[in-house]
């Protein structure tokens, strides 16, 4: 080999094991004189959602101008809860959705506002650290920083509340109206924490595309591959997938209803052929925290080969495997025969021996008359 192919192998080994540093936020003048006296309030954007999409390139992404004037003060944010602005410029149909929601008629004060005002998106998603509505638990910590005893209020009457809220989000049954699906998320089982992926280093999509040739989404088979690739990786643990039951669309996770109306019914999720397992989704983290999804055929959650891939997300009556049910019904069959054909053979068994007992002795009458002389000689 020679010496320059050598250099070249050994700068290209360095090279990808260097971290990929984040690109530089592009912003205009006026945003840049913003940083001048406000560089904590940059500092919250700079970890947010909108400056990750703005070092993606995307020029469209708000900065602070966008948000706010350059020369007028404000004595508090530039948010106006009847128009949604300047959220709504971007997400104007979330904020509708959210116009419409049991939400939008709220009073809420906090404990520095002399005032009450309207629940509106900075109450929830923050003004700027604004974060990826997926990133992590997030929002259904946001739910839970209002609804306090909320775990306490669904132990009264959900069967295993706390399990419930690990697996299903607030608006899978808070918003009545919108259609559910199941999100099978890609997690590390050493830190219990959703796998990302690199930044500069996207693999989830590829790798899926590679496996579903066909393009119609991932099958059990196909599913199983996809975590072997990602096993091959040589991460803390090991990669596995955790479910979680929660709305389709952004729009529809702000449809939230009034408390009254929310889906109470077990057998909306709890029954064979459920609207919510129709639809199955794999993700992975990008890494500003958004997700990344690729469609899997709903056939993954019951498949004897997702056994393995899927065995942490189960919905009695809903999920379930047809071989564990063919090994649970000849358990219990198992469990019943064998106790009862066990004391039906005891019992024979002791019938039969009491009665060889009783023929034995029948076979040596004790009462017979003995013969005479007289008997012995009779002419016959």
């Amino acid at each position: 080999m020679k010496h320059g192919t050598v250099v070249a192998a050994l700068l290209l080994l360095i090279i990808a094991g260097m971290p990929v540093r984040a690109a530089e936020i592009t912003l205009s003048e006026a945003d840049n004189k913003c940083l001048r006296c406000h560089d904590e309030e940059f500092a919250q954007y700079d970890g947010g959602i909108h400056a990750s999409l703005r070092r993606q390139g995307d020029a469209e992404a708000p900065a602070c101008t966008n948000c706010h004037t350059t020369h007028r003060e404000r004595d508090k944010p530039p948010y106006n809860t009847a128009t949604g602005k300047p959220c709504s410029k971007c997400h104007d149909s979330i904020f509708e959705a959210y116009a419409a929601s049991v939400h939008s008629h709220i009073q809420v004060s906090e404990k520095d506002d002399k005032d009450a005002h309207v629940l509106g998106c900075p109450d929830c998603h923050r003004a700027h650290d604004v974060k990826a509505a997926a990133t992590e638990n997030q929002l259904k910590d946001s739910c839970l920083g209002c609804h306090k005893d909320v775990l306490l209020v669904h132990q009264k009457w959900l069967p295993n509340a706390r399990l419930h809220f690990e697996a299903v989000s607030c608006p899978a049954c808070h918003a009545p109206a919108a259609q559910r699906k199941v999100d099978l998320r890609l997690y590390d089982s050493a830190t219990q924490k959703r796998i990302r992926e690199k930044e500069g280093v996207p693999q989830f999509e590829s790798r899926a595309r590679a496996i579903d040739v066909e393009g119609k989404g991932l099958n059990a088979l196909a599913l199983q591959s996809l975590l072997r690739e990602f096993n091959r990786d040589g991460g803390e643990g090991k990669t596995i997938l955790r479910g979680r039951l929660e709305v389709r669309t952004g729009v529809e996770s702000h449809q939230l209803a009034d408390k009254s109306k929310a889906i109470r019914d077990c057998e909306r999720c709890h029954s064979k052929g459920s609207d919510p397992f129709q639809s199955v989704t794999i993700s992975i983290a990008r890494p500003d925290g958004r997700l990344l999804r690729y469609d899997a055929h709903k056939e993954v959650l019951n498949s004897t080969v997702s056994i393995e891939s899927v065995g942490g997300f189960y919905a009695i009556g809903a999920t379930r495997i047809k071989l564990l049910d063919t090994l649970l019904f000849f358990a219990v069959v198992g469990g019943i025969t064998v106790p009862i054909g066990h004391m039906t053979t005891k019992w024979l068994v002791r019938k039969y021996l009491k009665r060889g007992k009783g023929q034995s002795g029948s076979g040596h009458p004790q009462n017979q008359t003995p013969s005479t002389p007289d008997d012995r000689s009779a002419p016959k």
